[in-house]
């Protein structure tokens, strides 16, 4: 059974077959995943592309008032118009410092953080694209705070080289965040999650940038570059592009952002 089963598909197997082992298959699983292919890093272009080109248009229709729902189901029409299905995460003010979200009912006001997450499926494969930007003018600790994390992102793909363990990736990132006064590790204010995830056929599936990962990073591997510098009862700031690693070493699927109000490169 690979890592994607579920535990009462395994158990149910256990008990109905009991004279049977049930061992683990992630390591053919995995190793067939995650060196992708060229024709398979062209669809995840391409997800990448659409799933940009959905966030410009619904970001241009942010107002005063607006419940975070509608602006998801107007990135989902956005989707839909581009040919293709997808799911996104829509956070307001200081709930943006939840690295999975809120149910809760938020509206948007000026000054909000606005974070949007998620991506949409080409021909089976994904794109996992979040944007941070403000509603209105950005305070200084906003824009300081922002920085801060862009310049994390811009660590862990610097540190994507071939032959680095995958722990390494993260180490840079949050080198730069405890360096502006953040953490240490997994504490809060901080980074609170693993810097990046393997994607392709998942959204989420193996390697990943976290502490102890070992795995060296080879040419055709695909992850997410995605730090997040979370401030509870404040707002949090995460930016997340995919990156492809070439026989040159790393290449980002979307342009970086640039800033905290202007989202897209």
């Amino acid at each position: 059974m690979e890592e994607r089963v579920r535990f009462f598909i395994v158990d149910g197997v256990r008990k109905a077959m009991p004279g049977f082992d049930v061992v683990d298959a992630t390591p053919v699983t995995a190793g067939c995943r995650v060196i992708k292919s060229k024709a398979e890093i062209a669809l995840m272009q391409h997800a990448n592309n659409v799933t940009i080109a959905a966030y410009q248009a619904a970001l241009q229709t942010l107002r005063d008032g607006m419940p975070q729902d509608e602006l998801a189901n107007n990135i989902t029409i956005a989707f839909k118009r581009l040919g293709y299905s997808g799911g996104i995460s829509v956070q307001f003010g200081k709930y943006t410092a939840l690295p999975h979200g809120s149910a809760t009912p938020q509206t948007l006001k000026e000054g909000d953080i606005v974070m949007i997450d998620d991506g949409v499926n080409v021909q089976g494969y994904q794109s996992d694209i979040t944007r941070t930007t403000v509603f209105g003018k950005p305070t200084q600790r906003q824009k300081d705070v922002w920085e801060t994390e862009k310049r994390a992102q811009t660590a862990a793909f610097e540190a994507m080289k071939i032959g680095a363990p995958c722990e390494s990736v993260d180490a840079a990132a949050r080198k730069v965040i405890e360096a502006a006064g953040f953490g240490p590790g997994y504490k809060l204010p901080g980074l609170p999650h693993r810097t990046g995830h393997g994607i392709g056929l998942d959204g989420h599936e193996w390697t990943n940038f976290v502490k102890g990962n070992k795995t060296p990073i080879q040419a055709g591997m695909c992850f997410s570059d995605e730090p997040m510098i979370a401030i509870q009862g404040e707002f949090g700031i995460r930016l997340e592009d995919d990156v492809y690693i070439a026989e040159d070493g790393p290449h980002f699927f979307s342009k970086q952002s640039i800033a905290i109000d202007q989202p897209f490169g």
